[in-house]
């Protein structure tokens, strides 16, 4: 496959890594990746996009070995290092100190460790005392701590999923300029296209529809100009020809009832016409995008649903915890968004508010809540999608639950899958097809926008913004609470 885009004229540098017509499949009719060729040079930083579910995880995996391709090679320089970001604190890393931790990811003892532990927290901007236990920081700072993890190896190659998933502004900032100051490769998951535009200088386009790779080089919005202007003109190719083909046919047609030699004259024209029928391509098929939705509020319950007259955060650098007095109380039609440091206990709050434990949190009898978690933990693993979205229901409805189902881009195919093997982002996506379905009457979203493809955001903006239950929200992305009205706000660091 020949390369997109303008090509830098200094002479090119060896390469890393090469896929040789790579092909993967989870299981018999679940293919992910067929005949993929593309190659990786030294010194690259690259961008892996894809639509949710197209396979962009799994191929991280094959590069690392976890996975083997079903053909084709995943060849890689002798001696090159890899390391990557993973997305889930192991559970044996949770019980050691945070410098045990750091000493886990090298093979051999590196001595006076802690200067390049100082080091590459700053890059992610967390305040993290080498002595303390993993388990104690929150979701949003393990998840920093594991992005450090493959900094600190200073690999050759450093593969990142989705490293501003738990990254505030400040935060993103760091690992942006540590990014542009790598001198080395990097391959980088992410749906954040100021992000990416500030230090990458290529694409691979993992197209679901094909499941190859397409290698662009420029930026992500390069890339959109030209799959924009390749689709015109496969549009425009097959306008003339299908122009020409029906000009055709109507000859044809004529010439046939004369009869005599001029059948032969329309036989070879039908010919022709079948010739052109075989030119037309196929138009590249784009991502497509969830359909605008609403989240029911649950209409029978009326007054306050949520009042809050204390809560507790934790201070990020002795872990001890203080009580605040506050009078706050939620109605129909409210928004309450949190904000704060991680690790100020924003997770913790909505996890007890959630399950109705919150000390100084009432909420009102009756209220079906709604709950979002980041790492899905609200949702059952072993169950099939199907499964899935009809307990979501107060009364099933098979009917309902597939056009739901499909607004969510979670087709027949998807919805027979156990919910343990989708992407993170379909994962997502299930998540809000069962908040539709649940009508809660009071919503509670923990950082909604992680791994979710950016084309859907602002149609889940605009939902979350017309919502007329009691909404408390979490978020690190300014530009996507922008779009939602916010009724109050609760900073838990002042």
């Amino acid at each position: 496959m020949a390369d997109k885009g303008k090509q830098d004229a200094a002479p090119p540098k060896e390469i890393l890594l090469r896929f040789e017509e790579v092909s993967f499949e989870y299981g018999h009719n679940h293919p992910i990746l067929a005949e993929v060729d593309f190659s990786l040079r030294k010194g690259m930083k690259v961008t892996l996009m894809g639509q949710n579910g197209a396979g962009k995880s799994t191929l991280f995996q094959l590069i690392t070995g976890a996975f083997v391709p079903e053909r084709g090679k995943v060849q890689i320089t002798r001696g090159t290092t890899i390391a990557m970001a993973y997305q889930v604190m192991p559970p044996e890393a949770r019980e050691r100190t945070v410098r045990e931790f750091f000493e886990s990811c090298f093979a051999e003892k590196v001595y006076d460790i802690d200067p390049k532990i100082d080091a590459v927290l700053e890059v992610v901007h967390l305040n993290a005392p080498k002595d303390r236990i993993v388990k104690s920081f929150s979701g949003g700072q393990q998840a920093r701590l594991l992005l450090a993890s493959a900094l600190i190896q200073d690999p050759d190659l450093l593969l990142l999923d989705e490293p501003t998933n738990n990254l505030d502004k400040a935060g993103i900032e760091h690992l942006t300029a540590f990014l542009k100051a790598y001198e080395k490769s990097c391959l980088v998951i992410s749906h954040d296209a100021e992000f990416l535009n500030s230090f990458t200088d290529g694409v691979l386009y993992l197209d679901v529809h094909t499941r190859k790779v397409e290698q662009y080089f420029g930026t992500y919005y390069d890339l959109l100009k030209e799959i924009t202007a390749r689709i015109e003109r496969e549009n425009r190719k097959n306008a003339q020809l299908e122009k020409k083909i029906q000009e055709n046919k109507d000859k044809a047609n004529f010439f046939a009832q004369k009869g005599g030699k001029m059948r032969l004259v329309a036989k070879k024209m039908r010919e022709e016409i079948e010739e052109m029928e075989e030119d037309k391509v196929d138009v590249r098929k784009e991502d497509k995008t969830i359909r605008p939705f609403t989240i029911p509020a649950q209409p029978e319950i009326p007054g306050e649903l949520l009042s809050l007259t204390s809560y507790t955060t934790m201070d990020p650098k002795s872990h001890t915890p203080k009580v605040h007095k506050k009078n706050l109380a939620l109605k129909k039609k409210q928004h309450l968004q949190l904000e704060g440091p991680n690790g100020i206990g924003k997770t913790t709050l909505l996890e007890s508010l959630a399950s109705g434990r919150a000390e100084g949190a009432t909420i009102a009898p009756g209220v079906r809540v709604g709950y979002y978690r980041q790492d899905f933990s609200t949702l059952n693993f072993e169950h099939t999608v199907h499964e899935s979205l009809m307990s979501a229901m107060e009364k099933p409805d098979e009917q309902v639950m597939r056009a739901t189902a499909a607004g969510f881009l979670l087709t027949a195919d998807v919805i027979k899958k156990k919910v343990g093997v989708l992407s993170e982002g379909q994962k997502g996506l299930v998540a809000f097809a069962r908040l539709v379905l649940e009508r809660p009457g009071l919503l509670i979203l923990d950082e909604p926008t992680n791994h979710i493809n950016f084309r859907h955001l602002p149609v889940i903006a605009k939902a979350l913004d017309a919502y007329e239950g009691a909404m408390v929200l979490v978020s690190h992305v300014p530009e996507f609470v922008s779009q939602i009205r916010i009724d109050e706000r609760l900073d838990l660091g002042k």
